[in-house]
């Protein structure tokens, strides 16, 4: 079945994700550790426009293919530092967090990485890729060919 487009069918609450967006974008994060997490919660929850997207981003930014086709087996490969696993286990934890509960363990590796404002920060720009999931997915958004 045929899905809506978003941005046409309500550009005001595409005008409120894009503000959040453009605001995640300014936290002060690395941009590499942004689209790693936005990378991994999209792989997550399925979203295959924002998968697409995302790896597309990275590339563009420098990213190494090797990195990026590491990213969904994250804790088996060497390619990541500390501060990227903690983000990406954080990441985990919060997009799956009716399994999880969002661990002590991954709390405490953020809070090794991350100052209290960027855990607020990361914690923030997860939530919004969430959210822009549930767009992509419920309403089908797909890559162009």
């Amino acid at each position: 079945m045929e899905r809506i487009n978003y941005y046409t069918s309500s550009p005001e609450a595409m005008k409120a994700m894009m503000a959040l967006e453009n605001a995640t974008a300014n936290l002060g994060l690395e941009k590499s550790l942004m689209e790693l997490v936005k990378l991994r919660a999209s792989q997550i929850n399925g979203c295959a426009f924002c998968v697409d997207m995302h790896a597309s981003d990275a590339r563009k930014a420098g990213e190494s293919e090797r990195r990026l086709m590491g990213v969904s087996v994250w804790r088996e490969t060497p390619f990541f530092t500390p501060r990227e696993r903690a983000a990406l286990a954080w990441t985990e934890a919060l997009t799956l967090l009716p399994q999880t509960h969002a661990p002590d363990e991954d709390y405490a590796a953020i809070s090794r990485e991350f100052t209290p404002a960027e855990q607020v920060n990361l914690t923030l720009a997860i939530a919004t890729i969430n959210a822009w999931n549930r767009f992509g997915v419920g309403f089908r958004a797909v890559p162009k060919a």
